[in-house]
This record gives structure tokens, C-alpha cells and sequence, in this order.
């Protein structure tokens, strides 16, 4: 079983971390193609392009400038480790250990707009680039043009190193939407958390990142290898609900925080 979720717009590369293993990224041609047309963009046009404050805007422009092919621990930082937001918090990976690391390389991936697909362990230079950013490149009007079908084949790779063609998606559709599911070789199962609010369950943002982070903890915490034992997930007041939930689509409930 291969899972994917989403980054964070939040970065942390001041925290001291003491783990030492580290992969380097796979794909930083496709990277790097990205990061010379953006080194073109102003300030203002960053500000544009992705909705920020100038400020913002600034800090990325100079992390553009600053980006190389070449990564290092002084530079770059394992994605898992960089990426702070709900999903990682309820991720939070300040536990794992080594033997967690290692399944979480084989079995989770996680969906860039700039770095296409990252593994745990892989270096990242700091960056801000969501995939629904409207960014016309040398490959078309935006970064779904960008990726095209690549996503999906390095997905199939990496599937295909599992053994069971299963494809559990925590990530957001703004993400999701970056693979080509009539072209990946796989049962896509997705899940959804909602919450009882106002006399019904509904999915409240905040609380389905969280949750799809804790999700990828459970399965990598607990080494799982099939849906029906992902259906055992209780954390924090989830659960199972079978009458809800399809062969495509899992969905936990809960009933109150």
C-alpha cells in the first residue's frame, strides 16, 4: 500500500533535528526547469501570482534565487522534517523512530508543485509553490500542464515496488488533481473525516488535514499492509463507518471533539 498527502505552506529549518539519514530528491531536473522561469518573476508578480503579501512574496523570490541542484544538509532539509502545517502535526513524526522512517520511505510520498513527488527522506530546499498556482510555463498555462502524466508514472514506479496496487490518497484535490487516475495502476481508495456540527456531519477543513496526517502515522506507526486494517483507525475519536463509506471511499465519523 502506497500512500500520498499533501505539503505544508508552513517550513521549519531552524528546529534541530538528530535524524541523519537523507535520500536526495529524484526528480530535480523537472525542478530546476521550474526554478529559472521563476527566478524571472518580480516581487510584485510573485505577490500576483500566488496571492501573498509582499513580504512573503520577497522571502520566496529570494528563495528562488538562492535554490541550486546540488543539496546538502546545510541547504536543504528531509521533507518530512521540513513541512509544518495540520497534516504534519497530526503526522508528528518528533517520535518516530528509526525502523518508522524506513516504512514511511517505502510507503508514503508526498505531491509538490515544484519537486512533482518527494519521499520522506529526501532533502528540499525551501520553497512556495502550491499546485493550483496558475504559473504559465514552458509546458503549458499552469503546473498540472507542467507535470502532465509524470506524477502518475513515477506514482506507478513506486506502486508497483508494493506489491498490491492499492493507492490510499490523504492528499487534498487541489493535489490530487496532479494524477491521471485512468492511468495509474492502482485501486484508489480515498478517504474522508467529517465532524457532527450543527445536527450533521460535514468535513471541516482543519480537522480532515489533521486527520489525514494521523492516518499516515497509524499505518506507518503500526506497519499496515491492507484497507481492512486501516479501517481499524480510532484516533482521537474517529471511526469506521461502514454504512458511509464505499469500496472507493473510506469514511470516518466523529462525533464530538
Amino acid at each position: 500500500m502506497l500512500m500520498v498527502i499533501s505539503p505544508a505552506k508552513t517550513l521549519d529549518y531552524t528546529s534541530v533535528v538528530d535524524v541523519k539519514e537523507y535520500t536526495e530528491p529524484a526528480y530535480t531536473k523537472h525542478s530546476e526547469q521550474l526554478i529559472k522561469q521563476l527566478k524571472k518573476l518580480s516581487v510584485q508578480e510573485v505577490a500576483s501570482l500566488m496571492s501573498i503579501s509582499d513580504k512573503l512574496a520577497a522571502l520566496n523570490v529570494a528563495r528562488f534565487a538562492e535554490w541550486t541542484p546540488n543539496f546538502n544538509q546545510d541547504n536543504a532539509r528531509q521533507a518530512i522534517l521540513a513541512f509544518k502545517g495540520d497534516v504534519y502535526t497530526g503526522l508528528a513524526v518528533e517520535d518516530f523512530t528509526q525502523k518508522d522512517f524506513a516504512f514511511a520511505q517505502q510507503h508514503l510520498r508526498i505531491l509538490s508543485g515544484l519537486y512533482g513527488i518527494l519521499r520522506p527522506l529526501d532533502l528540499m530546499q525551501p520553497y512556495r509553490l502550491e499546485m493550483g498556482t496558475k504559473f504559465a510555463n514552458s509546458k503549458g498555462k499552469n503546473l498540472y500542464e507542467f507535470w502532465g502524466n509524470e506524477i502518475t508514472q513515477w506514482l506507478n514506479k513506486a506502486i508497483a515496488e508494493q506489491g498490491d496496487k492499492v493507492l490510499l490518497n490523504l492528499a487534498s484535490n487541489e493535489y490530487f488533481k496532479s494524477v491521471k487516475p485512468n492511468l495509474l495502476d492502482a485501486d484508489i481508495i480515498d478517504v474522508d473525516f467529517k465532524d457532527f456540527k450543527s445536527g450533521q456531519y460535514k468535513i471541516i477543513s482543519f480537522y480532515a488535514k489533521k486527520a489525514r496526517g494521523m492516518m499516515a502515522r497509524y499505518v506507518i506507526k503500526n506497519q499496515l499492509k491492507t484497507i481492512d486494517q486501516v479501517k481499524a483507525f480510532d484516533c482521537e475519536g474517529y471511526y469506521f463507518s461502514e454504512k458511509h463509506s464505499s469500496d472507493q471511499k473510506l469514511v470516518f465519523l466523529r462525533d464530538e471533539q
